[in-house]
């Protein structure tokens, strides 16, 4: 590079010096919008299910192995992408989310068109290898643009976004059907994830380093450096948990080192303990997006109003639960993710045990959707924000990755299971279902350790 080469780059990579910037949030706030959008692709399928079981004539374990579908799919590309994602240059990274981006919306505009049961299950997993690549994406941006004491209350809203999409859903389906029919619902949400593909080209960038609405003071900031004038032991302190000795001998604090290779990364019992207790989690939610309509409509006999509302519920819930769960766990824990992780599990444990043999009340299941969701919700921001304690920069979205492909292949099982549960018992057996698995995340994180490392370890990479 000559000098005129590097004068440009360094005007083009440098804004004006000057006041801390809150770029970051401006592209946090992009990624929950995407985020949420992306999820209601995926969980419209199960407002439609009602319709697409009457017009196809299939049965609960035809219906559940087509919304399972799409897990298993989403499931399967978290690795390589992963891997992916740490080869590729931070341009061709940002270039590839907003094609996969796309490539969702178009697969869930593809839903409409199906004439088959065949077309359902291919466009079914179009959609989960398109999508799967974005929620790694968003927590790679989150993991390189927040600092540590923000990542959690970030983690969080980005999890919330994730139950947002399924609130929004049956409203806006309801409407949809009504005025035109259950095609439509896909047509619908196929296109704000088009717009905003190039509305993320635009505004951001892999890292921010590179950002040109970013400013050196933000930049400073999200690395969490010490500016002049901290002293030198206050500065070492950071990224250390104060200490809870009540909490951290239940919580199993540790001191670990971070996981620096790849080889670390796939020989670590913490990733693969969180990674099988998110599928636990995972399997509960994708019950209550693609069977709770049903259960709604055909059990309690609730017209489309009352299921449009309660069929929501669970997500009213859960996206407070998120963003309670992330900021408690920054602010109040001290960046600490087990707790909540454990106090979700269960609580759900508690909720699907009140939920068998619920009564025919709108205020009852109401009540118990909304606290369901809460509970389910509370410990999600954990699942992803977890695996940043122990990976460094470069090695997390390989681990993330683990977590994300083991928790979706769980989840995936969920829906197929309740399908054969249904075909054979009835709903009380699919509510002990989710009691049990609840029970096993809850084993499986008393058996993973909270991480401590400290910042200078886990920037590396």
């Amino acid at each position: 590079m000559n000098n005129a080469e590097g004068v440009v780059s360094s005007v083009q990579a440098e804004p004006i010096a000057g006041k801390r910037t809150g770029h970051r949030w401006i592209v946090m706030g992009l990624i929950f919008c995407i985020w949420a959008i992306a999820c209601a692709d995926r969980a419209n399928f199960g407002i439609a299910l009602p319709y697409l079981k009457k017009e196809y004539h299939i049965t609960n374990t035809e219906a559940g192995l087509i919304v399972s579908l799409f897990s298993f799919a989403y499931g399967f590309v978290q690795i390589p992408v992963g891997l992916l994602y740490k080869r590729l240059s931070e341009k061709t990274t940002g270039f590839l989310f907003s094609v996969f981006l796309i490539l969702t919306s178009v697969f869930t505009g593809l839903m409409g068109t199906t004439s088959s049961v065949f077309l359902l299950q291919a466009y079914r997993v179009g959609l989960g290898l398109s999508e799967g690549p974005l929620g790694i994406g968003c927590t790679n941006i989150i993991n390189r643009w927040f600092p540590a004491k923000e990542k959690g209350t970030a983690t969080g809203l980005w999890i919330a976004a994730s139950k947002l999409g399924p609130l929004i859903v049956p409203p806006v389906c309801i409407i949809v059907i009504q005025l035109w029919g259950w095609r439509e619902i896909f047509y619908v949400f196929a296109v704000p994830g088009i717009v905003l593909a190039f509305v993320w080209m635009v505004l951001v960038t892999n890292s921010p380093g590179e950002n040109r609405f970013c400013s050196p003071e933000e930049r400073r900031y999200i690395l969490d450096e010490a500016p002049a004038g901290i002293s030198e032991a206050k500065a070492a302190s950071r990224g250390h948990l104060e200490p809870m000795p009540w909490l951290d001998a239940i919580n199993r604090t540790k001191r670990v080192a971070p996981l620096d290779t790849i080889r670390q990364v796939f020989r670590s019992w913490n990733i693969f303990g969180v990674a099988l207790g998110y599928g636990c989690m995972i399997g509960i939610s994708n019950i209550f997006i693609s069977w709770i309509p049903t259960y709604l409509v055909t059990v309690k006999g609730f017209a489309s109003v009352k299921m449009g509302f309660l069929a929501s519920a669970p997500f009213i819930g859960a996206v407070a639960g998120n963003m309670l769960g992330g900021v408690i766990s920054d602010r109040l824990l001290g960046g600490r993710r087990k707790p909540m992780m454990m106090l979700g599990a269960f609580g759900t444990m508690i909720m699907m045990f009140a939920l068998i043999d619920a009564p025919d009340s709108v205020a009852y299941l109401g009540a118990a959707l909304i606290m369901s969701g809460l509970m389910l919700g509370i410990g999600f921001a954990g699942y992803s924000a977890y695996p940043m304690g122990l990976a460094t920069k470069a090695t997390y979205p390989t681990a993330f990755g683990i977590v994300n492909s083991l928790g979706q292949i769980g989840g995936a099982c969920a829906p197929l299971a309740v399908g054969l549960l249904l075909d054979r018992y009835s709903w009380t057996s699919v509510f002990l279902y989710m009691f049990g698995t609840s029970l096993l995340c809850l084993l499986l994180l008393l058996s993973i350790v909270e991480p401590v490392a400290s910042v200078d370890a886990k920037n590396k990479g």
